[in-house]
C-alpha cells in the first residue's frame, strides 16, 4: 500500500495486511475517515474489485478532490464533506450499510502544510488561519483571532498540553505582550519570528537530530486548539464503533502522543478522565465506571480486540527514507462480537 505522506517499511506493511483481510469478499464497505488527497483509497481501489468506499473529510479542498476521484471510479467511491463528529448525519443521509472497516489517518495532509494561504506550516509565510475546515463555518475564529484574545495563563496551557511546549509560559507571554507592541500578529512568518526572538533563537532538533524551528510545537499546539482535534477524534472513535458491523476492523494511524493516548484508551476500554495507574493495570480497572453485582461476571469484556498486540511504528531505516514518518504508530482493533448487544 503506497502512503501520501505518512509511513513506509514495517507500518506500510502492517497497514496493508491488515486492510486487505477486510477487503477479500465482494461487496465490502470502507469509510476513510481522512480522506485528505486520496491516496489511501485510491490504493485500495485499485486493487480491491467491488469494494465501496465512502472518504469523508472536513477540508473543502480534500471534498473537491474527492468529487473529481468519484468520476473515475462513480460505483465504488463517494465523497463526504464533514468532520468525525458529523458522520452520523452523513450515514443516515446516504443510507450507509453497516461498515466492515474503517481508517483514520490522522493530523495535517502535506497539501494543507504546502499551501500557504492555509495558514499551518512555517516553510512559507500565509494568513495565520489554521482552520482545516476552510470558511464552512463562517463562525469559527482563525488561530490569528484566537491569539489576539486569549488570556496569558489559558495560552500557556494549550500550548503546554496540545503542543508539550516546554516554555510554554513564556512564549505565551511573549504572545501577549506582542499585542501592545504591534498592530496584531497576523502572518505565519510574524508568529514565528516572534517565537525565535523570544527563546533567543534556540537551536532546537527532531528525532532525526535535524535543526527544527523553535515555534513548531506551538504551531502545532494552536492548530489542534483551533480545529479542536482531540475532542474530534474522541467522537471519531465513538462513531466508528456505532457504524462498525460485529468483527469489522479499526484501524488507526497517528502522528502525535495525545492521538495516540486517545486510540490507546478507547482500545483498552480505559475513560479519559482516568488517571494513570501505577500499581494495577489499567485494562483491568476503571474508577470513572460503577458495576452492578450482575455485572461482575463481565466487567472484563471490551468493545475492541486489539489486533496489534504492540503498537506498530517506523524503522530507524523508514524514517531516513521518509522523516515525515518518524512519529508515526499504528494500531488495529476489531469490534467486539461479544459486547455488541
Amino acid at each position: 500500500m503506497v502512503f501520501t505522506r505518512a509511513p513506509l517499511g514495517n507500518v506500510r506493511i502492517e497497514l496493508a495486511k491488515h486492510m486487505q483481510s477486510v477487503y477479500f469478499s465482494t461487496g465490502q464497505v470502507f469509510i476513510d475517515m481522512t480522506c485528505g488527497g486520496g491516496g489511501h483509497t485510491r490504493k485500495i481501489l485499485e486493487t480491491v474489485p467491488n469494494v465501496k468506499i465512502y472518504g469523508l473529510d472536513r477540508d473543502p479542498v480534500a471534498f473537491e478532490r474527492g468529487v473529481r476521484l468519484q468520476f473515475e471510479y462513480p460505483d465504488s467511491f463517494f465523497p463526504m464533506l464533514g468532520k468525525f463528529s458529523e458522520l452520523p448525519s452523513l450515514v443516515k443521509s446516504q443510507e450507509i450499510p453497516e461498515v466492515d472497516g474503517v481508517l483514520f489517518d490522522l493530523g495535517c495532509s502535506s497539501m494543507q502544510f504546502e499551501d500557504p494561504r492555509r495558514g499551518f506550516g512555517l516553510s512559507q509565510d500565509g494568513p495565520l488561519d489554521m482552520r482545516m475546515d476552510g470558511n464552512r463555518f463562517p463562525d469559527q475564529p482563525t488561530a490569528a483571532e484566537i491569539i489576539a484574545h486569549i488570556d496569558e495563563e489559558r495560552l500557556a496551557r494549550i500550548l503546554k498540553y496540545y503542543g508539550e511546549e516546554k516554555k510554554a509560559k513564556k512564549i505565551a507571554r511573549a504572545i501577549v505582550e506582542a499585542r501592545y507592541l504591534f498592530k496584531g500578529l497576523k502572518t505565519t512568518n510574524e508568529l514565528a519570528s516572534l517565537i525565535e526572538s523570544a527563546l533567543d533563537n534556540e537551536t532546537r532538533l527532531d528525532k532525526l537530530s535535524r535543526p527544527t524551528h523553535a515555534a513548531t510545537k506551538t504551531f502545532q499546539a494552536i492548530r489542534i486548539f483551533v480545529n479542536n482535534e482531540m475532542n474530534e477524534l474522541n467522537r471519531g472513535i465513538e462513531v466508528a464503533y456505532e457504524i462498525l458491523k460485529p468483527g469489522g476492523k479499526l484501524v488507526v494511524l497517528t502522528f502525535h502522543s495525545l492521538e495516540d493516548r486517545i486510540v490507546k484508551r478507547h482500545l483498552t476500554g480505559i475513560d479519559m478522565d482516568e488517571p494513570v495507574s501505577r500499581t494495577i493495570s489499567q485494562k483491568y480497572r476503571n474508577a470513572a465506571s460503577w458495576h452492578e453485582p450482575m455485572d461482575i461476571d463481565s466487567i472484563f469484556d471490551r468493545k475492541w480486540n486489539v489486533v496489534t498486540k504492540h503498537v506498530v511504528a517506523p524503522s530507524f531505516n523508514d524514517t531516513l527514507i521518509n522523516p515525515r514518518c518518524r512519529s508515526a504508530k499504528l494500531r488495529c482493533a476489531t469490534k467486539n462480537v461479544e459486547v455488541v448487544k
